[in-house]
């Protein structure tokens, strides 16, 4: 009994140990040397103040066909991802207002937590014009969702989900025409070095959906910086 025990035990090790290596290798990747820095857009009024206003302009898509990844969808056409790069720079100290387009459909969440806007201002996005606080669990295509520390006091977490496009408004070849479109803004803080990823688990069947695409730099995940300007 003990012996079964042991190895039971051994198994549970193993399978924390490799999902802590996929982590680890996520957040210090670097597959693709792309960069987007934010546009700048003037300045805005927050609960901060006057700050600087910059902008982002990204999308999700069902595959890796929109050219993102190079001709013919590059090494991985069938994997989900992020575009038109994965990689971004914005300034410490400001008002972000990030926009996403969703070609992408959806199910369900493996953790509700990531139903709710979290980490933005007034916490709150506007989907399709509309503001809203959570989307049901059910109909999440992907989450931008930002974490990590730069050092002991700095940290930076931020967390929107995407709704996911209606299947029945899902084409069988290129994209929907009605794509979903959620816009929020945060306040970046202080400089560090971020990662980004998505929690809806839209990869194979490996890690509780959580492997291919998610696992792979470049697609649902890649870093974040705040800079000095």
């Amino acid at each position: 009994m003990n012996k079964r025990i042991l190895a039971a035990f051994g198994t549970v090790i193993l399978g924390a140990a490799v999902i802590a290596g996929i982590g680890t290798y996520v957040a210090s990747a670097k597959n693709d040397s792309r960069v987007m820095q934010a546009t700048a857009a003037g300045t805005m009024e927050t609960p901060q103040g006057t700050l600087p206003h910059y902008t982002l302009d990204i999308s999700s898509y069902p595959d890796s066909m929109a050219g993102s990844h190079g001709k013919d969808g590059g090494a991985h056409p069938g994997y989900v991802t992020y575009g038109p790069v994965t990689n971004f720079e914005v300034p410490a100290h400001s008002a972000l207002t990030i926009t996403i387009t969703n070609y992408d459909g959806g199910e369900s969440l493996n953790n509700d937590f990531f139903g709710k806007v979290r980490g933005t201002i007034d916490g709150t996005a506007t989907l399709n014009g509309e503001v809203i606080r959570s989307i049901s669990p059910d109909t999440v295509g992907h989450t931008f969702t930002v974490h990590g520390m730069a050092n002991q006091n700095q940290e930076l977490f931020f967390s929107v989900p995407l709704k996911a496009v209606p299947e029945e408004e899902m084409p069988e070849e290129g994209y929907t025409q009605n794509p979903q479109v959620t816009t929020f803004t945060v306040i970046t803080g202080d400089a560090g070095e971020y990662i980004w990823n998505c929690e809806y688990p839209c990869g194979d069947g490996t890690i509780a959906k959580f492997g291919a695409a998610m696992s792979t730099m470049g697609y649902m995940s890649g870093h974040f910086n705040v800079v000095d300007k």
